[in-house]
């Protein structure tokens, strides 16, 4: 081991990055634990990056040989469908910890000056994120995804002036096919996980700069009384406990609480009833339902994505709408505008799900 070390060592001078890291600190205080939450996201995400190679080598796109492939993958392919389930759960768990970071990344007034950059690449990556899910629910040609799909680019279609633009986009043609398949597939995995591995790194790279944050109340404390512990091994080794916590709980998950394949796609059929997006996206879709068919002389419909895309910009805009979390002070609006959030997306989830 020695040996082997020293061989490494001259070649990639590897004491240099260990001397690195046992320089970084991490602020100790009543909110370390929320920390742990960008690093869980970027665990899930290798997951999903890992098992979805593994798909790959079955996986065949297409309207006549998509579903089949899939079906394929989880009855003879051998633990074929522990890769199916781990990929499908740690993509919601994805979805969820993203979330999760980004509302901890809110209250803790993280995005205040000089990490607005980091806040803005993190929001972008939240996106990206909501387009893989979107592009992989139709990937195993379901009766659901594909009716699902449908729906959801029928609402993208509705947005005035490039709405048609982006339907035909969306759907490689007039409806959803074999092509739009085809496209999503593409997206999925090529187009997305190489832009989403790029931005991340920058993202990643930011924060080893600036440093972790703490909240205002943390930072105006004199140094006497602020508390840090090394990166490494302290913080790492605590981060990589939680990872193995993660896969053990995605592990659970995918066996007892596997995803139901469904049948096969038929375009020619009717949309059966109950159709419904992934719970990332209900809050948005019960929300839609709830707006009458006309508001004025403004389409319900046309109206909700209006509201959902100032709304989106606004949240994106935090940092430079906030003015007092640059001056270390809370604004009393912003928080409650926060919960508020949390609420609404609570609230309207829950409620799509049980009507």
């Amino acid at each position: 081991m020695n040996n082997l070390m020293a061989w490494l060592e001259e070649r990639f001078n590897i004491s240099a990055a260990t001397k690195f890291a046992a320089k970084k600190k991490v602020p100790v205080f009543y909110g370390t634990v929320w920390y742990y939450l960008g690093g869980v996201s970027l665990f899930l995400f290798i997951i999903q990056i890992f098992t979805g190679i593994l798909l790959l080598l079955y996986y065949r796109p297409g309207a006549a040989t998509a579903f089949e492939s899939v079906k394929f993958i989880i009855t003879k392919v051998q633990f074929g469908w522990l890769i199916r389930e781990l990929h499908s759960w740690s993509a919601n768990l994805f979805i969820f910890f993203l979330f999760a970071h980004m509302f901890s990344v809110f209250f803790s007034k993280a995005y205040r000056k000089p990490r607005e950059l980091t806040w803005y690449s993190g929001m972008v990556l939240l996106f990206m994120a909501l387009g893989f899910g979107f592009s992989g629910y139709l990937l195993p040609w379901n009766e659901l995804s594909y009716f699902a799909t449908k729906v959801g680019t029928d609402i993208a279609g509705a947005v005035p002036g490039i709405g048609e633009f982006v339907l035909r986009l969306l759907r490689a043609g007039d409806d959803v096919s074999g092509a739009t398949l085809s496209r999503f597939y593409g997206i999925h995995v090529a187009i997305l996980p190489a832009i989403f591995t790029l931005i991340l790194g920058l993202h990643l790279v930011m924060i080893q700069i600036q440093g972790m944050s703490v909240p205002p109340e943390q930072e105006s404390l004199p140094d006497d009384r602020k508390k840090y512990m090394p990166f490494f091994p302290n913080f790492a080794m605590r981060d990589f406990l939680i990872w193995l916590i993660v896969l053990n709980v995605i592990a659970l998950l995918a066996v007892f609480f596997p995803w139901d394949l469904g049948i096969k796609a038929d375009p020619l059929a009717p949309a059966p009833a109950g159709i419904r997006p992934e719970w990332y996206f209900m809050f948005m879709f019960q929300t839609l339902k709830l707006i009458p068919a006309h508001v004025w002389f403004i389409e319900g419909e046309l109206l909700g994505i209006l509201g959902f895309a100032f709304g989106g910009l606004v949240w994106f805009l935090v940092p430079f709408l906030d003015r007092k979390a640059h001056q270390g002070k809370r604004s009393k609006f912003w928080t409650f505008f926060g919960i508020a959030l949390i609420v609404y997306m609570i609230v309207l989830t829950i409620w799509g799900y049980l009507v």
